[in-house]
């Protein structure tokens, strides 16, 4: 599908050595959230703040939840092949030659696993805030040493106390590396989330 379907903003990084991050905001945000995030999470790499395909509240969502907040499977299932073409339309366009490491908060978090796991060929590694299992069942494909960090927080008002780990154990039975905290914290992303994520990928990257 061409690029230009889908709305983004790219930092170019002058470390050429660091994989891009490509960044998917929460549900009723769009991409100036993450682009402002990358900022703080590794202001030496080129980074890619997608929008969301779907209009949502005020703003956009990668796929769309019931009344209920309840996860639209049928909705992931359609939006990921185009979510995944795009990303690798927009590394050809820009030249992009690593794999890069995707970056998800909430709503965008829920896509990035699903990425991951229907694509294990297609990033070099996860970050997941706030993060829920995008399918009631795994697709079973494998994740084979795959880098994953999980950060979910236990004062979380949208989430159940068990969902970052349900979704870190399952990772982690597919083969993934998941390196999982849970902070004292509610769903919005704190110092100490974004502490977490510059020593992982300085760790991994």
């Amino acid at each position: 599908m061409p690029v230009s379907q889908h709305e983004y903003q790219l930092m170019a990084g002058v470390a050429s050595t660091r994989p891009p991050l490509i960044l998917f905001h929460g549900s009723g945000r769009n991409e100036a959230d993450m682009m402002s995030l990358a900022v703080k999470l590794s202001p030496q790499s080129t980074a890619i703040a997608v929008r969301g395909a779907i209009a949502w509240d005020e703003g956009y969502a990668f796929f769309r939840r019931f009344a209920d907040r309840s996860i639209d499977k049928e909705s992931i299932l359609t939006q990921a092949p185009i979510l995944a073409e795009f990303m690798v339309g927009v590394a050809e366009r820009h030249r992009l030659r690593a794999r890069p490491v995707l970056v998800g908060f909430s709503n965008g978090a829920i896509m990035a696993a699903a990425l991951i796991s229907m694509y294990p060929d297609l990033a070099a590694g996860a970050v997941l805030l706030r993060p829920l299992s995008p399918f009631a069942t795994p697709p079973g494909t494998r994740l084979p040493g795959t880098p994953v960090l999980m950060i979910d927080g236990s004062r979380d008002d949208r989430r159940m106390p068990d969902d970052g780990r349900r979704l870190a154990e399952e990772m982690k039975e597919a083969g993934a590396a998941v390196t999982h905290h849970q902070l004292a914290a509610g769903h919005a992303i704190t110092a100490t989330d974004c502490a977490l994520v510059r020593d992982w990928l300085a760790a991994h990257f």
